[in-house]
């Protein structure tokens, strides 16, 4: 594969501030009807276009990806959106996400004068990608599962012309479901397990390679778990309603959120991902670490971003709604995003104008892999091409 033209580029950071009114505050700074992140804009130096690739994520932080710079490099328009949430999930809400990325394509069409949009959904961006896009074209979520603002279907979501899922998992609620440690029983006492679902219990007699039984029984324990949580949050939350706290919160905190039968018998959902390992290091440590997935959390948060049945950032469902150009790749030693997820968001696109391309020997992240580098870059530049949305030459 030749090596593309690299282009010198200009990084520059900029606010995205709107107005929004709130009872009260999700976010550490700002004012309560004020609501601010940053974007950062990747421009190549000498290259005209009308159409700029944003990439977005629930949690942001993403600008120094490789692949966000390699695209810049190859002569792509792109923008970076972090949201209000950046770096903090704790009392994230996915519909305040999709309006905050709402704010910042509006930007780039009005500030910077594109006239095409092409959202690149990386990792956790892949399944919000898709939430964005189905309630840009076709809005029908009045409130959060929790009954709160935003009303998704008067925030003037505009829609994008295509949509790239890079590494994407199917969504947050779902991951976390099949990343949780189901040998706790009782949330209360999270340090009491039990052996026969612990994975990392030496005294478990299922051992790797696990067989189809357990592997059923240990899913089923996970969904359980999940329920559980959304069973006590409801409650929880319907409690505080009851006595009067429309706006009361209650924070807790969730262990246990880094088991999957996957990352200790690479048999199963197969790729070439190292074994006892995650895209978080050593997945035992990172199982009762601080920055496992859902550690920290709000009853609202817990709705919207984590709950089995009541998250509707599902990028399965919304696949199937979305009507424009997609294109899906998958990392083949991706060792957070495992083929079944790349797979499954694939088939779920309703319709025929899709790719699906995966890349040998490729990690989460590109790091110090600059050929799956370039290799990826070129399949995003041909599919952007193909569909118009490749700068002038």
């Amino acid at each position: 594969m030749n090596a593309p033209l690299l282009h010198e580029i200009d990084r520059i950071a900029y606010p995205v501030v709107f107005q929004e009114a709130s009872a009260f505050k999700d976010t550490y700074a700002g004012a309560t009807d004020m609501v601010f992140f940053d974007c950062q804009w990747l421009r190549p130096k000498g290259v005209a276009s009308k159409t700029v690739i944003v990439f977005s994520h629930p949690i942001g932080g993403g600008a120094w990806l490789p692949l966000v710079t390699a695209l810049a490099q190859a002569g792509h328009h792109v923008i970076y959106a972090n949201t209000r949430y950046r770096g903090n999930d704790s009392a994230l809400v996915m519909e305040k996400c999709l309006v905050d990325l709402g704010q910042a394509i509006k930007h780039a069409k009005a500030n910077f004068g594109y006239e095409r949009v092409v959202l690149g959904g990386w990792s956790g961006g892949g399944s919000m990608s898709l939430f964005y896009q189905q309630q840009a074209e076709r809005p029908s979520l009045a409130s959060t599962p929790a009954g709160d603002p935003p009303d998704l279907t008067k925030a003037g979501l505009i829609p994008a012309e295509g949509l790239m899922l890079l590494a994407a998992h199917v969504s947050r609620a779902l991951t976390l479901t099949e990343w949780m440690d189901p040998s706790i029983r009782d949330e209360s006492r999270p340090d009491e397990r039990d052996c026969e679902l612990n994975l990392y219990d030496p005294r478990n007699p299922n051992q790797p390679p696990y067989t189809e039984a357990f592997v059923a029984r240990f899913r089923e324990a996970q969904v359980e778990r999940n329920r559980r949580i959304t069973v006590w949050v409801k409650e929880k939350l319907d409690g505080l309603n009851a006595r009067g706290g429309r706006q009361a919160e209650h924070c807790f905190t969730v262990h246990g959120t880094m088991m999957d039968v996957r990352w200790q018998d690479p048999t199963i959902d197969p790729n070439q991902r190292k074994p006892n390992w995650c895209y978080l290091g050593d997945p035992e440590a990172v199982n009762d670490g601080p920055v496992g997935l859902a550690r920290f959390c709000t009853l609202r948060s817990w709705l919207s971003q984590w709950s089995y049945d009541d998250s509707k950032a599902d990028g399965i469902a919304c696949a199937r709604d979305v009507s424009c150009p997609v294109l899906v790749i998958g990392n083949l030693a991706d060792d957070a995003c495992t083929p079944s997820h790349t797979h499954r968001l694939y088939e779920a696109v309703g319709h025929d104008r899709k790719e699906l391309h995966e890349i040998d020997g490729a990690t989460h992240y590109y790091i110090g892999q600059k050929q799956q580098l370039a290799e990826a870059t070129a399949i995003c530049g041909t599919w952007l091409e193909k569909w118009g949305f490749a700068p002038a030459r």
